[in-house]
């Protein structure tokens, strides 16, 4: 057997893990982004002097932020259980260190902080949990795809064959839904002078999304790189299906009411089902076919998934519309995150109605199910990424300290004596922070992960490297990404091609 077909058969007939090991892995990622706040505030309460250096702040971020994320899906994924409640207890503490040595009405009853921070005013724009849902999501994407050609990392993480739910098969719809999120129509911009100009625009928007399909198509027919076909097919991938997506829901979102959307999800969803069950197409789909037939039979999977992935991008409009309302006070988010929470709750009791009278979650069709626990699964993410904000809030208005980026920045005691340096520190901050490097140039991210990631896999024989090395060259990868990005933020440079 080839080296290549070694390769391809390290990443099939895949049958994933339990709902409940994905669900637990989204929690370790807000919960790093409690520690980087918690660790800047404590340095701040013992007299540190922030900003840290830029260097300094790159290396703190990738440790805290993106180290873990690595480690969570290679040599430490059979304890991931023990490293988040490890995790959870250090944040609990350090949470009670800032309390008890806050700086201002140290004698005022725990009950009366917490009625006050209720009332608290949060300033931040953008919303802050949602561009840190974006950023880890482009992370974790950029991990797997990189990660999957090494033993190390565990083939239940791996996308699934035909069905079953892996992290890597969430992490595709999610990388959806997280566009959706903060699009034109989500945010409320792009006032249209016509239906027809709007979706033009749209559709001349997303030329860079095919340049880049393309791109990767001849590269990897020209190099004779490893393919999993039954993915997305001969010709076909996510490249593709980012774009066809989002000219697709332009022109729905063009024609119905935006906030409506969720109706066109549910509908989508509902008839793409009906389909798969009444019809030859779900046999079609899933049987081995002479892929040489014709341009369909060659990309099946792909072609007919994006059908589910504008489901997931509809349901994602509609959750955009509903967090990106003007909200001031920690009371208003706290409600907003407890929504989202209820209602990832009923998408995952209806899920389970969906496997047990319909059919099991499939990423290679996009089917109901899939739609159904990708937004569900989604939710409890960002509402987990919710809550770490307003943890870290909490602890800024104790402490007075507003030197945290990327998170909200609760009003401060105006006696504070260092509050007109902590606004320009602040300004600084987003200067030297990661989240905010990559958030400025997500789609280049995404890109230069894919191309790393081809170069690693041709001077690397992955499937037969050492657990040792594997993380090794892992953490590189994902350093060398995170530098390049960070350069360009701090340069403010952001790259866009449209």
């Amino acid at each position: 057997m080839s080296q290549r077909e070694l390769k391809e058969a390290f990443v099939s007939n895949l049958n994933g893990t339990s709902l409940a090991e994905i669900s637990l892995g989204s929690v370790l990622a807000p919960l790093c982004l409690i520690s980087r706040g918690l660790l800047l505030i404590v340095y701040h309460l013992n007299k540190g002097v922030l900003p840290l250096s830029g260097n300094l702040h790159l290396l703190m971020d990738f440790a805290v932020l993106i180290l873990p994320l690595v480690l969570s899906c290679t040599i430490l994924s059979d304890v991931l259980l023990l490293v988040i409640m490890s995790l959870a207890a250090i944040n609990a503490s350090l949470v009670f260190y800032v309390y008890y040595n806050k700086k201002q009405n140290a004698r005022t009853p725990f009950c009366d902080v917490m009625k006050n921070f209720l009332q608290v005013k949060l300033k931040a724009h953008p919303i802050p949990f949602v561009t840190s849902f974006r950023v880890l999501v482009n992370v974790k994407t950029a991990i797997s795809i990189l990660a999957v050609d090494f033993s190390v990392f565990p083939r239940r993480y791996a996308k699934t064959e035909t069905y079953g739910t892996g992290v890597m098969d969430f992490g595709v719809g999610a990388y959806i839904f997280a566009n959706s999120l903060v699009c034109p129509e989500a945010r409320g911009k792009d006032a249209r002078t016509s239906n027809f100009g709007y979706v033009f625009k749209q559709a001349s928007s997303v030329w860079p999304l095919f340049l880049l399909g393309m791109a990767r198509l001849i590269s990897v027919k020209a190099t004779g790189y490893h393919e999993h076909v039954s993915e997305y097919g001969v010709h076909w991938n996510f490249f593709f299906t980012l774009a066809i997506v989002r000219v697709v829901a332009s022109v729905f979102l063009a024609i119905f009411p935006v906030n409506k959307s969720w109706i066109l999800a549910v509908i989508i969803g509902g008839l793409y089902q009906f389909t798969l069950e009444t019809t030859e197409l779900k046999s079609f789909i899933i049987q081995e076919s002479d892929r040489t037939v014709g341009f369909l039979h060659a990309n099946k999977e792909g072609v007919f998934s994006v059908i589910g992935y504008i489901a997931i991008y509809m349901a994602g409009v509609q959750v955009g519309l509903y967090v990106m309302q003007i909200r001031t006070v920690v009371r208003d988010w706290i409600g907003v995150t407890c929504n989202l929470l209820l209602a990832s709750f009923i998408l995952f009791a209806t899920l389970y109605v969906c496997q047990t009278f319909v059919e099991p979650v499939s990423r290679r069709m996009a089917n109901l199910s899939f739609c159904v626990w990708t937004i569900a699964q989604s939710l409890f993410f960002l509402s987990c990424m919710s809550i770490a904000d307003l943890t870290v809030a909490f602890s800024k208005k104790v402490s007075n300290c507003a030197l945290v980026p990327s998170s909200w920045n609760p009003e401060i005691s105006a006696n504070s004596q260092n509050l007109a340096n902590d606004r320009k520190v602040k300004k600084e901050t987003g200067g030297l922070c990661l989240i905010q490097a990559v958030n400025r140039n997500q789609l280049l991210f995404f890109m230069l992960a894919n191309v790393v990631t081809g170069v690693t896999n041709v001077l690397v024989n992955t499937v037969s490297s050492s657990d040792l090395v594997s993380v090794c060259v892992l953490i590189l990868y994902m350093f060398v990404n995170c530098c390049i990005i960070y350069i360009l933020h701090r340069r403010e440079i952001s790259v866009k091609f449209w």
